[in-house]
């Protein structure tokens, strides 16, 4: 089972990339968990320098901004 974290303040970009990250997982019929990591200790120990970001099993898939739910659909794919 996939773990998608979100990482960032909890703005309305983080936001957005939390519903879209939710959509393209539900899209592909994941089983999965959805974390929200909002403090900036636990977000740069990910090695993440810019939020949004979004990192699947450990790897950063995105970072500084919010894809589309088809590139986001693309990325979970390949994960």
């Amino acid at each position: 089972m996939p773990v998608i974290e979100i990482c960032g303040s909890g703005c309305a970009k983080c936001k957005t990339l939390a519903e879209r990250a939710d959509t393209a997982a539900k899209g592909l019929g994941l089983d999965y968990t959805l974390v929200k990591v909002t403090t900036m200790p636990e977000i740069m120990a990910r090695g993440i320098m810019s939020t949004p970001a979004m990192v699947v099993d450990g790897v950063v898939k995105v970072q500084g901004q919010v894809p589309s739910v088809e590139a986001l659909t693309s990325l979970l794919v390949g994960r």
